[in-house]
């Protein structure tokens, strides 16, 4: 800018001191926005850069965090139910009076064992009638349905009336001498029974009739086993005469295995 040419020396000296300034000025506001341009063009590619292509996570020297433990399994009061054993159920019952003990005591047991299967009493009375397949047992069980029928009401309420009606019933009036006379007979032999059933009816005869000494228990116990079975004890070496104990457990060890070769 050119200025008049009267203008005092002190004036154009300042003016074009101001004029020098702003210049000098403009020239670095220039160049921090090229630098500040620059700087940004730069880091706008590196992360085009890093987007393209991003490199793994830097891998730490810090130990990993140890982890939990599983719980512990809640108590059994907690969890649903438990899976019980299957149970076996009774043999059908008939009119045999030294079974008597062992099929009540049976039914007793399972219900027992398994009473989460019954809602209530009258199921577990109907459940015990469904054993009761022949003879005199048969008709009783036949009767106490007609008498519904024709009452509208079971005669029996509770399983405790069961039991005492079933005792009435089927239970002898002397049972030692009955006991004593089945032994003495062929009725308690083992037949198509599993040894368990057999060992169960033998031992509530012999509890009815008094037996005690070892050597009669085994004598009755043995003529009383299926003929294969008494055979099988013989390579193992059979029990003494007098341990009746002895011969329990082998007869069941003998059936268990005949049973297991079975299934397959």
């Amino acid at each position: 800018m050119s200025l008049p040419l009267d203008t005092p020396q002190d004036i154009a000296d300042a003016l074009g001191y101001l004029q020098h300034e702003l210049t000098e000025r403009q020239n670095v506001s220039e160049n921090n926005i090229n630098t500040t341009l620059a700087a940004l063009t730069a880091q706008l590619q590196q992360l085009t850069q890093l987007v393209a292509n991003p490199s793994p996570p830097p891998i730490s020297n810090t130990p990993p965090l140890p982890v939990p433990s599983p719980l512990a399994s809640p108590p059994p009061t907690l969890m649903a139910r438990r899976t019980r054993p299957k149970l076996s159920c009774p043999l059908d019952f008939g009119r045999e009076h030294h079974n008597s003990h062992a099929f009540l005591n049976f039914c007793s047991l399972y219900i027992c064992l398994a009473s989460e299967q019954f809602y209530n009493e009258e199921e577990r009375i109907l459940w015990a009638l469904t054993f009761f397949k022949s003879g005199r047992a048969a008709k009783w069980s036949k009767n106490m349905f007609c008498q519904e029928v024709d009452t509208g009401v079971f005669s029996i309420q509770t399983w405790r009336d069961f039991e005492q009606q079933f005792q009435v019933h089927f239970f002898l009036v002397n049972a030692e001498a009955d006991a004593i006379n089945a032994l003495e007979g062929t009725s308690y032999y083992q037949g198509g029974w599993m040894v368990d059933n057999y060992l169960n009816n033998f031992q509530a005869l012999v509890s009815n009739a008094g037996y005690t000494d070892p050597r009669t228990l085994v004598v009755k116990f043995r003529r009383g086993l299926r003929l294969g079975i008494q055979i099988a004890t013989m390579p193992y070496g059979q029990p003494a005469d007098t341990d009746p104990d002895a011969w329990y457990r082998a007869a069941r060890r003998i059936d268990q295995t005949h049973l297991a070769n079975e299934a397959f």
